[in-house]
């Protein structure tokens, strides 16, 4: 007579087997993935996967730093050419008292290097936004905006005069318009 807790291999109670899921059968490439009707036992061997959600768009980086660094070129003669028209055209005091010429001084050359430097950075900036976030010239362009808005206030915090504060508030802005521009426009042609 046999019990149920008889351990002889042909009289195990089922209900305490350990379930085993079958390996999938190998299909051929024309088969599809899972059967079309239920079939009692068969389970896939892998979870179906979902289309993974992509962060970020495709971006050329030799497209992207060509036109940045133009873009750096053209934000410096943007530079100059406000510098040397507010104090050649228009006799103002900008960046350095009148007497010292058209030019200016070394501060003139300093806003020429600011001018190509953010160029370069908002170049960076604009790459580093394309590869981690889905919407990044609303972010450039809010950036941007909002850093020219700090250049523009900036000259009215100095000690020179008035005219002075203005004609370099409007260089800035120049400079803030052409880099955010230009940038921008590069970035949009520089999408995979």
């Amino acid at each position: 007579m046999a019990t149920s807790f008889d351990t002889r291999p042909e009289q195990r109670p089922t209900h305490l087997l350990s379930y085993r899921t079958p390996a999938a059968p190998a299909t051929p490439d024309y088969a599809p993935e899972y059967p079309t009707q239920y079939q009692p036992g068969f389970e896939p061997a892998y979870e179906p996967q979902r289309p993974s959600r992509r962060v970020g768009i495709g971006v050329d980086p030799r497209k992207l730093w060509a036109g940045g660094a133009v873009s750096a070129v053209v934000s410096a003669l943007v530079a100059l050419v406000g510098v040397l028209a507010c104090r050649w055209l228009f006799n103002l005091s900008v960046l350095a008292p009148r007497q010292d010429g058209a030019y200016g001084d070394m501060h003139t050359t300093g806003l020429i290097i600011l001018a190509v430097a953010a160029a370069i950075g908002a170049t960076a900036l604009v790459h580093l936004l394309m590869m981690g976030t889905q919407r990044p010239l609303l972010f450039f362009g809010w950036i941007v905006g909002l850093i020219t808005v700090i250049g523009v206030l900036f000259p009215f915090s100095t000690t020179a005069p008035l005219d002075g504060k203005i004609a370099t508030a409007v260089v800035n802005l120049a400079i803030g318009i052409t880099v955010g521009a230009l940038v921008s426009g590069v970035a949009k042609r520089s999408f995979r």
